[in-house]
């Protein structure tokens, strides 16, 4: 697919982006380049490949909810400055 300067211009209207004139031949540039690579990957052989879903093979393993008060409140409040009856103490934010 071949680009323009026309094509351009459309195409930061469309984007609504401001174009300075002299950036529009660099971009017209980058923008056929990239075009020229996606050309390219169309070469390639997909027969037999199926389309993924996802990047992960499979199903994610699943295991058991079980509601648990996570037992370490203790290990927890070691790095407490300070605590009152298990919860940390912070200063006031709100005035």
């Amino acid at each position: 697919m071949a680009l323009n300067q026309e094509t351009i211009k459309n195409l930061s209207t469309l984007a609504r982006l401001r174009l300075p004139q002299e950036r529009e031949e660099k971009i017209l540039s980058d923008l056929q380049s990239i075009l020229d690579w996606v050309e390219q990957l169309k070469e390639v052989n997909i027969d037999g490949v199926e389309p993924l879903v996802s990047v992960t093979q499979g199903d994610a393993p699943m295991r058991q909810d079980e509601v648990t008060d996570g037992g370490l409140q203790k290990e927890l409040m070691m790095n407490a400055p300070e605590e009152i009856q298990g919860f940390y103490v912070v200063p006031k934010v709100v005035k």
